[in-house]
């Protein structure tokens, strides 16, 4: 078989089909000429026309009723490339560690390193000490590793507390926030099934005393909190049989069935994100972070605990765009597309941001250029991943003064992704598929 010739329909012709291919029949071969529609590079296209050919005319001969799904359209070294090279992201981290203890080491590095909400700021010493006396009253109450714990509270430093005194207690956060449907946490209630719960006025009323009926309620705004007293300690994760395999959270998303399904994710899958960010992002640039989203999100995962397993200044506020309101000087806002659009029309995004990290929606390329031009921020970045992956498993960078794409980019360390066809195999440049992610954002990955 002979492959004659490929072109691009450019200029005023037009077509309504992707590619267009003439045979003509030469009695002893045939001859193909093959039209595409789109801007590719005709070789490329015509290499993998060749390649079918060649795989056509093995299995006529060997194997005729192999079927026609089976032939490979990509030659060896665009596969290689697809699905070796663009996955070469394997990097040490600290995996023996629980995202606690990435804090804690922050605490005994930089102590007055602060919590800021509103007028209040609550240092590092202060903060782990509440939450390691809460942490071993949570363990006097009966928390063993793998447990969830729901914690329902207004957005407030014990929110924060709490969230660490669960991991510290060796227990899986399990995230209500109080401004959702009482009907919706009411069902993660009834699925998840913990038995403890930490909560404020808000979150109690919230659920409803049906919810709370069956719950060990630990109140974090009692005046006399019975954990006062406890040791300021750090509890030993080893003594409390806590590895890093355990589950740090359990977050709800409704994904595409409306109904909510709980994502069990582990310490370990997060500690690869939050070392991945510390070797991406400068420590000016993450020096001054703003926690934004609602902890029933998993943008909060690293919202939070970026800045605290490195030592940075955490500015808690009820949403982005209270940034409106109240200006802040933050370095780095982590956030949705929607929500930067609003700070944009509204001249709010602080001129001491120097990074945007935008994910949860599809970012478009409109969006990227308004923030360059109303504001000093100095990067972009497009994240992507599904809750099951671990907040993020792909990433592109966008500079200013770069070019602007609208892409989800290239996996972050320790992660892998494929684009496969039904059949789980990869599809060659431009075609669609669908994406496949592996590596260290898993549960149980190795």
């Amino acid at each position: 078989m002979i492959l004659s010739g490929m072109e691009w329909l450019g200029g005023e012709e037009r077509t309504n089909y992707p590619l267009t291919l003439s045979v003509e029949d030469f009695g002893e071969a045939l001859g193909l000429t093959a039209q595409v529609a789109e801007p590719v590079s005709a070789d490329r296209v015509c290499g993998y026309m060749q390649q079918v050919l060649e795989q056509l005319a093995e299995a006529l001969e060997h194997a005729p009723n192999r079927p026609v799904r089976e032939l490979d359209i990509l030659p060896a070294a665009e596969r290689s490339y697809l699905l070796e090279d663009l996955n070469r992201t394997a990097a040490a981290y600290p995996s023996e560690r629980c995202i606690h203890e990435l804090f804690e080491q922050q605490v005994r590095r930089a102590p007055e390193a602060s919590l800021v909400h509103e007028d209040d700021r609550l240092s590092y010493g202060e903060l782990n000490a509440r939450a390691n006396r809460l942490a071993h009253h949570l363990i006097a109450l009966g928390v063993k590793p793998d447990q969830p714990v729901a914690i329902c509270l207004e957005r407030s430093p014990a929110m924060v507390v709490g969230l660490l005194a669960i991991l510290k207690a060796g227990g899986a956060y399990l995230p209500l926030d109080p401004a959702y449907p009482s009907a919706r946490l009411r069902q993660v209630l009834e699925d998840a099934a913990p038995h403890l719960l930490l909560c404020d006025a808000a979150g109690r009323a919230a659920l409803g005393p049906e919810a709370l009926a069956d719950l060990t309620v630990v109140d974090l705004e009692t005046a006399t909190p019975a954990w006062a007293e406890l040791p300021a300690s750090n509890p030993d994760p080893r003594a409390l049989g806590l590895t890093t395999r355990h589950l740090a959270y359990v977050i709800y998303t409704s994904g595409s069935t409306g109904t909510p399904k709980g994502v069990m994710v582990e310490h370990a899958s997060t500690v690869n994100l939050l070392h991945w960010s510390s070797g991406v992002f400068a420590e000016s640039e993450i020096s001054r972070t703003l926690f934004s989203t609602s902890i029933s999100f998993d943008l909060s995962v690293y919202e939070c605990f970026v800045p605290l397993s490195q030592g940075s200044t955490l500015y808690l506020v009820e949403d982005a765009l209270a940034l409106a309101q109240t200006p802040l000087d933050v370095s780095l806002i982590n956030t949705v597309p929607s929500a930067i659009a609003a700070l944009v029309d509204q001249q709010a995004v602080p001129a001491s941001t120097s990074v945007i990290n935008l994910a949860g929606e599809r970012l478009k390329a409109d969006l990227i250029e308004r923030v360059f031009e109303s504001s000093g921020v100095e990067k972009i970045c497009n994240l992507y991943a599904p809750s099951e992956t671990t907040t993020y498993s792909t990433w592109i960078c966008m500079p200013r003064g770069e070019a602007v794409v609208e892409t989800i980019g290239r996996p972050i360390a320790n992660t892998r992704v494929y684009l496969l066809d039904g059949h789980g195999a990869p599809v060659p440049f431009g075609a669609v598929g669908e994406l496949y992610i592996g590596g260290a954002g898993l549960r149980g990955a190795t």
